[in-house]
Formats: structure tokens, sequence, C-alpha cells
């Protein structure tokens, strides 16, 4: 691979989740802040990511791997977003802001597989390569944290004050318009040409033929273990800015971004880890961790247990590598060679879009029940509002471990 071809996949990769980071990090702080949105209307827009995840396989599957390049939908789906992000940095009100956040998010989790694919088929050695053009993606998560906080400072309580948190959308769009007109100069990667009896249908695409696998009962188990334990994710996706921000965390979304910090070190541990303590114990660490997290952020505060919710933050790296990434190399390991893309693209559809879609609603939920305290006492009301996660992911941790047989995992994932 030519410097000039790393170059540009570790720019778009850069760029794809520096506008990820940009906005939806301190999305659920603007909804309160800026727009005055009830818990339900803000579980609401987080679903947004949902829909756009159950939505995306049409968008790739049946359009985009057959009929166009792969960097020519990556671009038009950019440039289409900036023009969204702007309606969205414009908007004044929840009703205005709903479907250009909902049309944005369906056209852009479509983008998360095409950077992918437009990578893959440069690479000579995946294995080997891909890790160092994919991290480029979480250092532009942390550039756009702590940009927000350290740079820009509109998180700050005179920031909010003064509404500064819509200028994340204008700086969202402003990095998908470059990446959307820096995909055409990506190198050219056309639908690959398959025999007809051989192209897959949509049912595939998604996941569905690899239902069969359910009939394990190690898969089933960890199939719905993978649903439920998004249900306590989305509780962090929705509330963990607002909630530092609320209770006076100073520069919360720059801190926030050592969450990504940690995510990659685990990350490039989890391999040795994995051969370690085998597929089981790793899962119920992951599931240990979302416990702890939530603890610390109930029991902790801004001021002299601020090392808690510190702690907390930098438990991202084991909650979601511990779990989300091991799921996936024992899905791998479980599908064999035929149902591989089938099976991942099922454990997609279930977390990112059933299981996060269900959590978004019940932290809707609980929100909506604990409001009166927050009315009195903040301090109270989010306590309150974290012990709930940890206590799903704390069942969610004790079905599985008692559920699950130990069995060796093979795969050359790891």
């Amino acid at each position: 691979m030519s410097t000039s071809i790393r170059f540009k996949l570790s720019f778009m990769m850069f760029l794809e989740f520096f506008i990820w980071g940009a906005w939806f990090v301190t999305l659920g702080t603007f909804l309160i802040q800026n727009l005055q949105a009830e818990p339900f209307q803000i579980s609401n827009v987080f679903s947004t990511q949902s829909l756009g995840a159950i939505i995306a396989p049409f968008i790739i599957g049946m359009i985009a791997d057959r009929y166009f390049n792969a960097e020519r939908i990556l671009a038009i789906l950019h440039l289409i977003g900036a023009l969204l992000m702007f309606q969205m940095y414009k908007a004044t009100d929840i009703a205005t802001f709903y479907p250009y956040v909902l049309a944005y998010m369906i056209l852009y989790m479509p983008t998360l597989a095409l950077v992918n694919s437009v990578s893959f088929r440069q690479l000579t050695n995946p294995e080997t390569q891909f890790s160092s053009i994919r991290v480029w993606g979480t250092i532009g998560w942390i550039i756009a944290g702590l940009a927000i906080s350290f740079l820009f400072r509109w998180d700050s309580p005179e920031g909010a004050q003064e509404g500064a948190l819509r200028n994340t959308f204008l700086m969202a769009g402003i990095a998908s318009a470059v990446l959307g007109l820096f995909s055409f100069t990506l190198p050219k990667t056309p639908p690959i040409k398959v025999d007809s009896a051989d192209k897959p249908s949509f049912a595939s695409i998604i996941g569905l033929d690899a239902i069969k696998l359910l009939k394990d009962r190690n898969f089933l188990i960890f199939f719905i273990s993978s649903i439920l334990i998004c249900i306590p994710l989305a509780f962090y996706y929705s509330n963990a800015n607002p909630f530092l921000v609320e209770i006076g965390l100073s520069n919360a979304t720059g801190k926030m971004a050592i969450g990504q910090v940690s995510e990659a070190v685990f990350l490039l541990l989890l391999p040795v880890l994995f051969v370690r303590f085998g597929f089981k114990k790793t899962i119920l660490i992951g599931m240990l961790a979302w416990v702890v997290r939530y603890l610390l952020f109930a029991y902790g505060n801004a001021g002299d247990l601020s090392f808690m919710l510190i702690i907390g933050i930098a438990l991202h790296g084991i909650c979601y590598d511990f779990f989300f990434v091991s799921g996936q190399i024992y899905t791998d390991s479980k599908a064999g060679v035929k149902y591989k893309s089938a099976a991942q693209g099922l454990i997609t559809l279930a977390t990112y879009g059933v299981g996060q879609l269900i959590g978004f609603w019940v932290a809707g939920f609980i929100g909506d029940k604990y409001q009166s305290i927050k009315e009195t006492d903040v301090a109270a009301f989010w306590q309150q509002t974290w012990i709930v996660p940890a206590g799903i992911a704390f069942v969610v941790m004790i079905l599985f471990m008692i559920l699950f047989k130990n069995e060796k995992i093979e795969s050359k994932t790891v």
C-alpha cells in the first residue's frame, strides 16, 4: 500500500469519526439546554441512530454493493449530510430538529460500512494493516471532544448559557462537506461483479440467513444478552454528557474523550487478554465494568469524588471492547465460512438496531419518571437514573454467568 493511499484512508477515517464525535457526544446536553426537550423527546432523537442502523443494510446491501462505487456513495451521503447538519444548526425547537436528525442518521449509518469497504479493498493484509488505519477514526473522535471543551469551550457554563453547543452541528457540517468532497479523490471502489446466482438476498445481507445459529443454545444466550446489554449502553450515550455538565464537571466533553483513549488501548490488549481469560470470562468482565461504571456515576460528584467519574469514563474501553469486540470474535467463530457476513449483520442489527432502540426508550421512560426529583435535587435525580442501568447490567451478567456454558473459541480473528 502506497503512502498516498494510506494517507487518504487515514484522513477518511479521521473525518468520518470526527463528524460523529463533533455533535453526538453533546447531543443530550444540547437538547436539554438549547431546545428544552423532554426525556421522551430526547430518547426519540437518540433512537434515530438505531433506526439508521436498521435501515442501513437497504442502502449498502441493495444499492451500494450492486450499482455504484463505494467512494461515490460515501461522497454523496456526506455532502447531503452537511446540508442536514446546517438545518440542525438552525433549528430552534425539537419539532423542527427531529426530521433533520432522523434523515441524517439514516444517511450517516451506512457510511460506517462504506469507509470499511473502501479501506479493505485497498489493503493487502487487512489483519495487520486495518487497525493502523481505523485508529485515526478514534483520534478524530478524541480531537472533536477536546476541541469542544478546551479550544472553543462550547460546553462551559458560559458557553451553554449562550447556546454555543449549537455550533457543534456547524463544525460537523463543515467536516462532512470536506469529507464529501475528499471522497471523490479516494481510490475507486466499484461493486464486485458476481454471477446472478450468487447475488445475495436482502435477508442474507441483514443477517437473517444466520438465524439458524440461534439453534445453538450458547449462541442464543449470547444473542439475547447482546440485546439486553445495549439497554445500559443507551443510557451512557444519551445521558453521560448532560449528567457531567449538570453536576458541574468542568470540560466534560473533553474529559469524555478519555473513554476513546481507553477504547483504543484495550483494543490493542484484547487479543492477549481474550486468549488468557477465554470468551466467557472476557464477556463477564465487560458486563461487570458496566455495573461498576454506573455505580461510580451514581455515587461520584464533581468535587472531592470527581475521580470516580473519571474512572467511570475510563472504563469505556473495557465496557465496549470486552463485550462487543469479543462478541464479534465469538460470532465469527460460530458462523463458519458461509455465514460470517450474515452472522455479523445479525448481531449488528440486534445491538445497534433493536437493543439500543429499546435502551433509548427505557432511558427516556426513566428520565420522565424521575423528572420531579430533578426539579429539587439534580444530584439525587442522576443517582436514581444511573442505578437503573447498573441494575440491568448486573442482572444480565448474572444470567449470562449461569446460563452460558464455557467453550473454547478458535477464530483467526483472535
